[in-house]
């Protein structure tokens, strides 16, 4: 991971000297230079640095002014560098990063750039973190799931069937729920539909209803279940049932005795 950095100082030498020892560090990329506030503010604009090291005392706009400025959501993580070490209590107040005094000790600006890539590594994760959920979210209809819940929904979708074993002809196939369509009677067995191919099973209703996840697999009439996934239309008829169009084409019957499951398939 590259960090981009901003160094922000009115003095050039200052600027260099930062610029030399910070190149020691290979994930340190210095995407800019600014030396006053109204330049840094457009570099960050411009730049989008994951760092900033950061002159408290500047000519104008000082670090503290830019940091009222900046939105937060374009805002760097910030080191301030001050040679007064009287705006150490400020600097933090600002959640400042950290705080390092002029002339810089090489091992506190270390210690400054370690900090930087845990603060950067944890925020990642947790934009990571956030991006999933908000998946799960919508994949699920609810699009407030917090972390917890996703862990929940886990533990209880483990215990149910992920695959079934179907024995044919000598063998045992184990056919992944997912590419299930949909399960019908016929008599004491039942007809497993993949896109491909339709396996035979011995078995009941009610028990292949234990097996499966429900928030995957419903029943909609006493003699079929669905893969809620795999049902691409619904349709009224005048006579209170429903018609469930599959991804595969094939249309499905929802007697009026199981019309309470219409809501679970919108």
């Amino acid at each position: 991971m590259r960090l981009r950095t901003l160094i922000v100082d009115d003095e050039p030498l200052a600027r260099r000297g930062l610029d030399l020892r910070l190149a020691r560090h290979r994930d340190i990329e210095v995407v800019a230079q600014a030396g006053n506030g109204r330049e840094a503010f457009f570099a960050i604009a411009e730049h989008r640095p994951a760092l900033m090291f950061l002159d408290v005392q500047m000519p104008g706009v000082d670090g503290f002014g830019l940091l009222r400025t900046v939105p937060a959501q374009q805002l760097p993580l910030t080191v301030f560098v001050t040679a007064y070490d009287q705006y150490a209590m400020q600097a933090f107040e600002a959640n400042a990063l950290d705080y390092l005094l002029k002339p810089i000790d090489d091992a506190r600006l270390d210690a400054a750039v370690e900090r930087a890539r845990e603060r950067l590594l944890a925020r990642e994760a947790d934009h990571h973190r956030g991006q999933l959920l908000r998946l799960l979210g919508s994949l699920s209809g609810r699009p407030d799931l917090t972390l917890e819940q996703a862990l929940a929904d886990a533990d209880g979708a483990s215990a149910f069937e992920q695959r079934l074993s179907i024995r044919d002809s000598g063998r045992i196939l184990r056919v992944p729920i997912e590419d299930i369509l949909w399960i019908d009677a016929a008599g004491d067995y039942m007809c497993v539909h993949t896109p491909g191919d339709t396996h035979v099973l011995r078995a009941t209703m009610r028990d292949l209803e234990g097996r499966l996840d429900p928030r995957r697999f419903q029943r909609i009439h006493r003699s079929t279940i669905v893969n809620v996934a795999r049902v691409k239309e619904l349709r009224s008829h005048l006579n209170g049932e429903y018609f469930l169009i599959l991804d595969s084409g094939q249309q499905l019957k929802l007697s009026r005795s199981y019309k309470d499951k219409v809501r679970l398939l919108h």
